[in-house]
Formats: structure tokens, sequence, C-alpha cells
């Protein structure tokens, strides 16, 4: 796990601060002075940044913020690229606008040196690459931020792929995420706009999930699950990985000779079926959602191959994604009752899918999903675009104040990639109808006697766990009850503003009597002659008139001001 130290001895460090100006320099560059501004950041660091040129080129002021905020991210390299990658499978983070942007970052990050790869594996294995494979191809055959992949060879198996981590990739996430927490500490305390958006959970949710990325034993183990899913299908191919040739920063994978899926020229070329390769990606989707619940997050045609006979075969398991069969029963619920216009049951699952702290307004969100059906279904099925459907659902749930579970909208993002990918090679495709037999079928299993007697075993298990732990729990309720350990919290909604009132009541009736024990005193002082005696009246009963006066006034302006006699 990634640690992320406090920003405590930042500025006595050269190096820190060095990629601290330069992040800040970068984001003035793009017209966000303002908000380094309400940081109060020289407030926090000892040595001074007001250097930084705040000058902004006029090129920047006519693009959004949405545009420079992801430009900022390509800026900064590698750490900030990933940042925004993660941060675009994340609605309940960002809003929808930033979020398709964020969509577009890539990683376009030089190689590095064939040295470093060789040093890496030796430290990794205790023996040279020369010993570990039969050859090794100097050049890589891609590179990314996090690592790069070189051709090699290896003994009783052929040609596999090498992925090495980048040297001093470590130390180099570990300044800007000191940095980037830091910054997110301020803006969270600092500015209004950006605190609701919890940005220092953005950047620990980050360093989680960068530190799975970093570690090539996860995506291994990804691999290992999506194989056993389809081992007896014969339209997918999931490349194998040698365990004794991989480590946490090596992974050492099958290496795969296809032609990448939006190729199409190539694919003609070589004879493949363009309806059946889209046929099979479709439904190798489909097969992971709605029957494993475990699928690849990050289906883009990049990362898609197919091989001799139309199979195709995905690459790249960095990223996966898991939802639980209930939310997955859920979610095909919900997509019947849409497509069925059942608008009122539609907003109670779609309530069940989503996040939320205070719960939204039904009447409003049943009339919202009516105009979004009305937009979508009106038209053939097949001109239905699953990206804009997404899209659009991330707007509504916002508009509520709902946020999307993360491994959710990853699934429906996958939906969207490859119906993308679909379309650029059979314009003709359909994905509605691809996804429908799917959702029956998930409907119906629901009613297959495998289904129902599970259902009725736990049942019958939870019935039996909660008879057999029943009897000593409630003995150790009246054990505590007996002993004076159990207390009970009541909270009164609204009773501080009660009690107020009565405060105030209570408060204005003894000031009342107060005045009027004022009055009466004075009246038998008078009477009494009290002295010192001024014109034959009473000094001290005059005093307690004019008192009493004063007060009567002072409580008629406070009940006046409130409005309420």
């Amino acid at each position: 796990m990634i640690s992320i130290r406090k920003i405590g001895g930042l500025g006595r460090r050269y190096r820190h601060f060095q990629r601290y100006r330069q992040i800040l320099g970068i984001i003035f560059k793009y017209g966000f002075g303002n908000v380094i501004d309400a940081l109060n950041i020289d407030q926090y660091i000892e040595i001074g940044l007001k250097l930084i040129s705040r000058n902004k080129g006029d090129r920047f002021e006519r693009l959004s913020g949405a545009m420079r905020i992801r430009m900022i991210f390509e800026e900064l390299g590698p750490t900030f690229i990933k940042f925004g990658q993660i941060l675009s499978s994340r609605p309940d983070l960002i809003p929808v606008n930033l979020l398709t942007e964020l969509a577009k970052l890539q990683d376009n990050v030089p190689p590095f040196s064939f040295g470093e790869v060789a040093g890496i594996i030796s430290s990794e294995f205790g023996r040279s690459h020369e010993e570990i494979f039969e050859f090794m191809d100097r050049t890589p055959i891609a590179s990314a931020s996090i690592g790069q992949v070189h051709r090699a060879g290896l003994a009783g198996v052929g040609e596999v792929a090498v992925k090495i981590q980048r040297p001093g990739i470590h130390k180099l996430i570990e300044v800007d995420l000191e940095i980037m927490h830091h910054l997110a500490t301020l803006a969270e305390t600092h500015v209004e706009e950006i605190a609701p958006h919890r940005p220092v959970r953005m950047v620990e949710e980050f360093a989680r999930s960068l530190s799975k990325e970093l570690d090539y034993s996860v995506e291994a183990s990804n691999m290992e699950r999506m194989a056993r899913q389809f081992a007896s299908d014969r339209t997918v191919h999931i490349p194998g990985f040698f365990k004794d040739e991989s480590s946490l920063r090596v992974l050492t994978m099958e290496f795969i000779r296809g032609v990448k899926i939006s190729n199409g020229e190539e694919l003609d070329r070589q004879g493949m079926d363009r309806r059946i390769i889209t046929q099979n990606g479709a439904q190798f989707v489909m097969k992971q959602v709605f029957d494993h619940g475990f699928f690849h997050a990050d289906p883009h045609p990049g990362n898609l191959f197919v091989l001799t006979g139309n199979v195709i075969c995905p690459v790249d398991f960095g990223m996966a994604g898991f939802v639980p069969r209930q939310t997955r029963e859920v979610f095909v619920d919900l997509i019947h009752c849409v497509y069925s216009k059942n608008m009122r049951l539609a907003a109670r699952f779609l309530l069940e899918l989503a996040d939320y702290e205070t719960e939204p307004d039904l009447g409003r969100l049943e009339k919202d999903m009516t105009e979004f059906a009305g937009l979508h279904l009106e038209k053939p099925l097949k001109e239905i675009r699953v990206g804009r459907v997404i899209n659009d659902v991330l707007e509504m749930a916002a508009n509520h104040s709902m946020r999307i579970p993360p491994d959710l909208f990853l699934m429906m993002k996958a939906f969207a990639a490859v119906e993308g990918v679909a379309k650029s090679l059979d314009p003709d495709f359909d994905m509605i109808a691809t996804a429908a037999p799917y959702v029956r079928a998930a409907k119906l299993f629901r009613l297959s006697p495998k289904r129902v007697s599970e259902d009725v075993m736990g049942v019958v298990s939870e019935t039996l766990r909660f008879a057999r732990l029943f009897p000593s729990d409630l003995l150790e309720i009246l054990r505590l009850a007996k002993l004076g350990k159990i207390g009970v919290n009541v909270r009164l909604e609204g009773l501080d503003k009660m009690l107020a009132t009565y405060d105030q009541i209570s408060n204005r009736i003894a000031f009342a009597i107060i005045i009027a024990a004022l009055i009466m005193g004075s009246a038998q002082v008078i009477n009494s002659d009290v002295p010192p005696i001024v014109f034959g009246v009473s000094l001290i009963g005059i005093a307690g008139f004019i008192a009493a006066v004063l007060m009567g006034i002072w409580l008629l302006v406070a009940i006046l001001r409130k409005g309420r006699l």
C-alpha cells in the first residue's frame, strides 16, 4: 500500500519543492490561479511560492473548465494521468462533464532504457534476464505510465510478453501523492465550491487503486479468474501467465499475435468475419456481467485483439470490476421496468442501486425517468446509443443528489465501450437486441429449481442461525440490564428549537412578573412616604415606576420584533 505522508518538511526538501512549484505553475497556466489563491499556500509552505509565474495564455480562455483540467493532468505526467483515468470511472466523486473529459486521457509516456529493464529483472529474481529468457527484445512493444512490455522467449513455451514496472515509479508517485493530498486538504478547508466533492477522499481512494495497479500479482489473479470463467468458451481466449517468471514488478504472459479489433482493414485482409467478431465481442461482455459479475473494466479497442477463427482476446487486466449477484439482479429489474415503461417501480430500483445521504423525492424521480424513457425509448431499439443513455442516467442521478457506485458504473461503461467498437465493425449491430436474451435469462434463472432451492436453503440457514443465537443474545441483554450497563439513547428531532422557544417564553413571563412586582412595590413605597421625599412624593417609589416603564418598553419591543404579541 502506498503511504501518503504529511506535508511537514516539504519546504526543506528541494526535490519536493521543485515538483510542488511545477504543479502550481501548470495550474496557474491553465487559468486556475483563483483556486490557488484561495488555498493560502504561502501560509503552509516555508519557502515562498510567489515566484511562480501567474501568466496564462489567452488560448486557454475559451476552453471549458473540464478541458483545462484534463490538459493539466496530461502535462503533469504519469501519476496525474493515472489519477485522471481512475477518476473517469468514479461518477460518485466527480461531475458528469468532467467524467467524460477525463475519459480521453491517454498514456503517452516515453519508454525507459533496456539497462533499467535488466536491472529490475535481476533485482526481482536474483538472476539476469539472459538466464530467465532465451531472448528479450531491447525495444518495447508498448509503453505506459506504470510500465512497459517487451517481447521475449521462454524455454518450452516460445514467445512471451514481459511487463516491467517503470523504475522509481513508487518514489515519484509518493511525492506526487503527498503534494496532491496537501492541496486536497487545503481545498476542502478553504474552497466552498470544491469541498462538496471531497477531494481528500478522492486522493486517498486513488492511492488505494494505484497500489493495486502497482502490484502485478493482482493483474495475474484477475487473468486467472477470467480464464476459469471462459475455460469452455471457444469464442474467447484469455492469455495465460507464467507464475515462476512473474513477481510484484514483473509479469510474464502469453504473447498474443492477433489483430486489434479496431483495425477493420486488417481483419478483412485476413478473411475474418466482422459480424461474427461483433457478436462474439458483445456476448463476451454480456457473459461477464450477467453470468459471472466479474468483468474486464477497460475494454477499449487497444485492449481487444482478434485471433484466427474470430476469437476475442482481451489483454491488460489491471482494471477489473465485480458486481455482486443481488446488485446485478436489481440492475436487470431496472432495465426490465424501464423498457416495460413501469417508471414508478424503475425509480425504486434506481434508488436501491444508488448511494445517497438524503432520500430523493420519489415523485420527482419518477417524473424525470418518464421523460428519460420518452427521450430514448420512442425510437427503434437499434438506434438507441448505450453511451448516451449512461450519460443521461448519470446526469439524472446527480440532479437528485444520488451517486452511482464505481463498479456498477464500470459495468455500464464496459457496455458503452463495446458498443462503440461493435458499431465501427458492424453498423447494423443492435446492442439492445443482443442484451435482451441475457436479461430474460437472468430473470428466469430466479425461478429455476436450483436458484429457488438456494434461496430456500439460505432462508432456512439464517433462520436456524437466528434460533441458535437468539437465546444466548437475550440472556446477555438481560445480564447487562441487571448490571445497569444498558442505556437508551433517544434522539428527538427539533427538540432544541422547542426548548429554545420554551426558554424564551419563561424569560418573558419572569420579566413580566418582575415588572409587575416593581409597580406594586413602588406604589406601596409612595403610599408609605418612604424618604427621601421630594414635592411630597417618595423618590424611591418614582425610581421604581421609571424602572418598570423602561423594562415594559424593552419587553414590548422584543415581542414586536418577533412579529407576535
